[in-house]
């Protein structure tokens, strides 16, 4: 559930009118709910509370806001994160260094040494060579990186191929029948401390059978490493439980994955590690959006509005669907087309869609954007990157600002070079 409802016949986020922060901040404009953030938190824990000994560390790449890492961080959750800009948004968000887990199949040098310099808790590996190299950077500042090999599987979540990243095609980990050799040459490196396995299928699963497999087969590959004389205490399942995107749309609940989770791996006597981020943050946010104008097409109207694919880029990239909703509906419907500014025919949010009836002027949103929404925001046509916002019951507040086309050109340059040519 959410937090995002009709109330006096308008829409609402907790005790906000949604209209109130359109026309105060500007569109597009996401907003988040603290009361949803803090309630998916609380029952992804919770599902997983038969398990003896548990680290959650939320994927940051779903959402970087720093009021979103710190209201986690207040839930007690770690941090999962994927490049340096990450982990510092994480400890700044007040997330110790301990429960930050640091993953990605590109870490640079420069990287690894700051994490390991900022003391972070787990390295999960992408490979041999990633392991060779993080052994010398520790060893040479004379530490030693806890560590987890991430294994591929081969294992196909049954989701977009673009989020599927536990196939053998997919760049991510070790293949299966060569971990646990190249477990065992890592445990051997002065500079690391190998202390378990990661994996990790994809994103946005739908079916639990996938991952069913891919721990069972995890736990098979323990037991080799264990009976080779190695040590294991951490296995690391990742995330990847998706949201509902469509109104009745049903999906695995956090309490049907921790069964799961509880049903293979309750005896590994293991700390069970996972990282969920759409799961936590998919259903807490909208995108606020105008409509511009409503113009005719060949079968359907158009509803242009003013958010877009630099501000949205799911659809455009993924043929991904959000609910589009009126802030106030009047009970009209109407079949259209929504599309933003943007000179690109991709940027389409829906097409042929039963939606409220809307016309110029009036507001909408996107549902389920809490989720790989600003995060993804970028500033193509030089448009503004979209600013973002935090509901607290009536109270609300600005937590990223609009950083307007004037700042960013203010930070290009023209060489001198250049300009007596």
């Amino acid at each position: 559930m959410d937090h995002f409802e009709l109330k006096n016949g308008a829409l609402h986020a907790e005790d906000v009118p949604l209209e109130t922060i359109a026309r105060e901040v500007g569109t597009p404009v996401y907003v988040y709910s603290r009361a949803t953030l803090t309630r998916h938190a609380r029952v992804f824990r919770e599902a997983l509370s038969a398990l003896p000994s548990v680290h959650i560390a939320f994927a940051v790449k779903s959402n970087p806001n720093l009021a979103v890492l710190h209201l986690l961080a207040s839930e007690g959750y770690g941090a999962d994160v994927v490049s340096e800009g990450e982990m510092r948004r994480a400890l700044a968000a007040g997330i110790p260094a301990r429960d930050i887990v640091f993953s990605g199949v590109g870490k640079s040098k420069r990287e690894l040494k700051a994490a390991v310099e900022a003391g972070i808790g787990q390295f999960n590996l992408e490979s041999e060579e990633e392991g060779v190299e993080l052994a010398q950077i520790a060893a040479a500042l004379g530490k030693r990186a806890s560590c987890a090999l991430r294994v591929n599987p081969n294992v196909d979540a049954r989701t977009h191929a673009k989020i599927s990243t536990g196939k053998a095609e997919n760049k991510f980990g070790v293949a299966y029948d060569v971990a646990a050799g190249i477990y065992a040459r890592l445990a051997g490196l002065p500079g690391l401390q190998m202390r378990g396995l990661a994996v990790h299928i994809g994103s946005q699963i739908s079916d639990l059978e996938p991952s069913r497999q891919a721990f069972i087969k995890m736990g098979a590959l323990m037991e080799t490493i264990r009976a080779e004389g190695h040590e294991v205490t951490h296995m690391d399942l990742g995330g990847g439980l998706g949201v509902p995107y469509k109104v009745g749309e049903s999906l695995p609940t956090p309490d049907d994955y921790g069964r799961m989770v509880h049903d293979v791996a309750k005896d590994w006597g293991v700390t069970l590690m996972f990282e969920p981020g759409r799961v936590i943050t998919g259903n807490s946010g909208v995108l606020v959006t105008e409509v511009i104008r409503v113009k005719q097409g060949a079968s359907n109207p158009f509803v242009v509005v003013d958010a877009a694919m630099n501000d949205l880029a799911r659809p455009a990239m993924y043929d991904a669907w959000h609910d589009f909703a009126a802030v106030n509906p009047t009970g009209a419907t109407m079949v259209a087309n929504i599309v933003g500014p943007i000179c690109e025919s991709s940027d389409t949010f829906a097409m042929g869609r039963e939606i409220d009836a809307v016309k110029a002027g009036d507001f909408g949103v996107f549902r389920t954007a809490g989720a790989y929404g600003a995060t993804m925001a970028n500033t193509y046509n030089s448009r503004a990157l979209v600013p973002e916002v935090m509901v607290d019951g009536e109270k609300w507040g600005l937590v990223a600002n609009r950083i307007e086309p004037e700042t960013i050109l203010a930070a290009e340059r023209v060489p001198d070079w250049l300009k007596q040519a």
